[in-house]
């Protein structure tokens, strides 16, 4: 395993990543109550997301990829928390792992990148809404320092039936 993640890069995600990261995303969708879009994205309806992480600032996309191809494993963002001018220094967080990359710890490498990023923004949160059950999620989040904030109740609706979320926070 270890020679797996050592040939995973992670970099800034780019215009050029659109379409897998969509794809991605798409089996997401389709697939799990991780996000609760319930109707799949074409890359030009994703692309002002895209747009929307910038390299630099608080709002950024990482993206890890398989070394010399280019493939992309999995991305993470930090993504404005709401849009009121008050919630500035909070942001939200996700991470997305292609279903045939798990388990080899591309959700740490794309979170350590990401937090070290924002290291240098004037970032004092961040949060995280997780679907539940989804263990792997929770684990990837509390070994980042991540507490358990609260859980919303049957507060989404996707696959005829209502999930939790479980939402965490940490101090930047």
């Amino acid at each position: 395993m270890p020679s797996e993640r050592a040939e995973v890069q992670v970099r800034p995600g780019v215009e050029g990543d659109l379409g897998a990261l969509t794809a991605l995303y798409n089996h997401y969708v389709r697939e799990t109550a991780i996000t609760f879009d319930t109707a799949v994205f074409t890359p030009e309806e994703r692309r002002p997301w895209l747009l929307s992480h910038p390299e630099d600032g608080p709002h950024r996309l990482m993206v890890a990829t398989a070394g010399d191809s280019q493939r992309i494993l999995g991305y993470a963002t930090s993504s404005p928390y709401r849009p009121k001018a008050a919630y500035l220094t909070s942001v939200e967080t996700s991470v997305y792992v292609a279903p045939d990359a798990g388990r080899r710890g591309i959700g740490t490498l794309l979170y350590d990148a990401l937090f070290t990023a924002l290291a240098a923004e004037e970032v004092h949160r961040a949060y995280a809404g997780i679907a539940q059950p989804n263990e792997a999620s929770t684990r990837l989040h509390e070994r980042f320092g991540f507490r358990h904030a609260g859980t919303f109740r049957e507060v989404g609706r996707k696959f005829g039936r209502y999930w939790d979320v479980a939402w965490y926070e940490k101090r930047l």
